[in-house]
Order: structure tokens, then C-alpha cells, then sequence
């Protein structure tokens, strides 16, 4: 019988015999909890490659944005390199620079020496064309180094789509892939977020309106582990199960020190005001 469903079921059926303060409020109970992982990832690739490394294995704790694999980036770094010496090339635009001044030059002389008629039409037209020209020349030299601009970023980027970073701070619960190997779709590594941890328990219907995010309960993880610890409710499901009577709750428990294992049962004990 899957286990969130008997949680549900017996929460509804029996549960613990609630405390009552003067006046018949309900004051605190327990019920049934289960202590899982804030969330769970399966890390790979946007892109294909054969792996040249692969720096963590099962057990291994990861930080955000840690380098966990990396793909061989040959023809990436060769590709970077290339579009690097187009973008910082400048000889283009410095030629066009100085066939720019040389038609301004022109076209000025060439202007008088048509209006003291010693020019003629033709060659002021021919020298103001020249000019125009090179005017545009500089203005496609420019949009040129643009573009080589563009695709160094873009061979950039590429190249480090092939470093595989951890997403979440976590744990490595699961290796599927090693150096050598080709990654397709298949995920390089499981990770599991274990900082904060997440509770999922299940109350009877007549709780709801009562118990609201925010609010705090203690948690008791089943034995060897055992201990009691402060976790606050961060959702209340706003549909009931029909079949058990019951509604589902999550809290955030904060575990800094990986004491606590995820998986584990646990009873939690909810005040109510």
C-alpha cells in the first residue's frame, strides 16, 4: 500500500485524541508526517557531447552553481578563439577611416576648384561620390565587427552550456553517467535538496480554517533518530480527499547540518489557537 495513502487513511480514522483547553478548543494534536527531500533533480545537458569529466559520485554534498561534469570542448574552445581575433579586429575600420578623410579631402578641393571653374561637374560629382561610398564602407565595416561581436558571444556561451553546474545546494543521491560516456538525454547526476527539508502530512477535514500557513508544529522523526524539531507551514491544499477525509499540509524544516535524513517518519504535533 503506498505510503502517503495510508498516512491519509489512518489520519483520518484515528489519529491522536485531541487536548482540550477550557471552552472545548482544540488545543494540539498529532498525526502521521513523512520527512522528504525539498526537492530533487535530475542534472544534465541542453546539449550532446561525450564527457571528458564528471567530479562527483554518490554521497558527494554540492554547492549552487558547483561544476559537477563537463563535456569535451575542443571545437567550442577553437570556435571561441576564431570568433575572439574577427570581433577584435579593427584594421577593417581603420582602412575605411582613412578612405573616409581622403573623400572629405577630395570632395573639399574638388568643390573649389569647381567654383573657380577650374573643375568640372563631373569630377565634383565623381568626388562627392566617392565620399558617400566611403562613408558607407565604414558604416558596414562597423555593423561587420558587430556582428563578430555577436558571434564570439555566442560561440562563448556555447562553450559553457558544456560545463554542467549544480542547480541547488544538495546532496548527490544518484550517478548515471561517467568520463568517456555520451550524453544524450539521459541525466548526468540526482541531486537532492536536504536544506530545508519538506514535510507532508495529512489532517482530518474538520481542520480546515484552522490550520494556515505560517503557523509552526513540532516534528518527531522516527526512531533511532528521534529528537523533536520546529518546522512552519508553507502550504495548505485548498482540495479535500473525498476517500480519506483529508486535506494535505507542507512544512519547511531547516536542516543545516544534514542531521536529518529524508524518507524518514515522523509524527507532528500542530497548535492550534
Amino acid at each position: 500500500m503506498n505510503l502517503m495513502y495510508s498516512i491519509r487513511t489512518w489520519t483520518g480514522m484515528l489519529g491522536m485524541v485531541a487536548v482540550l483547553i477550557p471552552g472545548g478548543i482544540l488545543h494540539a494534536k498529532e498525526y502521521d508526517c513523512l520527512i522528504e527531500p525539498n526537492a530533487v533533480v535530475n542534472v544534465g545537458s541542453e546539449v550532446e557531447g561525450v564527457l571528458s569529466q564528471v567530479n562527483v559520485d554518490r554521497g558527494d554534498i554540492v554547492q549552487e552553481g558547483q561544476m559537477l561534469a563537463k563535456l569535451d570542448t575542443t571545437l567550442q574552445e577553437l570556435a571561441v578563439r576564431s570568433a575572439k581575433v574577427r570581433s577584435d579586429n579593427e584594421s577593417v575600420i581603420r582602412t575605411n577611416k582613412t578612405r573616409v578623410e581622403f573623400g572629405e579631402r577630395r570632395f573639399t578641393r574638388t568643390k573649389e576648384l569647381f567654383e573657380n571653374e577650374i573643375s568640372s561637374l563631373s569630377e565634383l560629382d565623381e568626388a562627392e561620390t566617392a565620399k558617400i561610398l566611403a562613408d558607407l564602407a565604414l558604416v558596414e565595416a562597423r555593423e561587420a565587427k558587430r556582428l563578430a561581436e555577436i558571434d564570439f558571444n555566442r560561440a562563448w556561451a556555447e562553450l559553457e552550456m558544456r560545463t554542467i553546474q549544480s542547480p541547488i545546494k544538495g546532496v548527490v543521491i544518484e550517478r548515471f553517467l561517467s568520463e568517456g560516456e555520451l550524453l544524450s538525454r539521459t541525466p548526468i547526476v540526482k541531486l537532492a535538496e536536504l536544506d530545508p527539508l519538506r514535510v507532508e502530512a495529512f489532517l482530518p477535514v474538520r481542520m480546515l480554517g484552522k490550520v494556515k500557513v505560517g503557523m509552526k508544529a513540532e516534528i518527531q522523526p522516527e526512531d533511532p533518530v528521534g529528537g523533536q524539531y520546529t518546522a512552519k507551514v508553507t502550504v495548505v491544499d485548498q482540495v479535500v480527499d473525498a476517500a480519506s477525509g483529508t486535506f494535505g499540509i507542507r512544512l519547511r524544516l531547516p536542516n543545516p547540518n544534514y542531521f536529518l535524513q529524508a524518507g524518514l517518519k515522523c509524527r507532528m504535533r500542530i497548535s492550534l489557537q
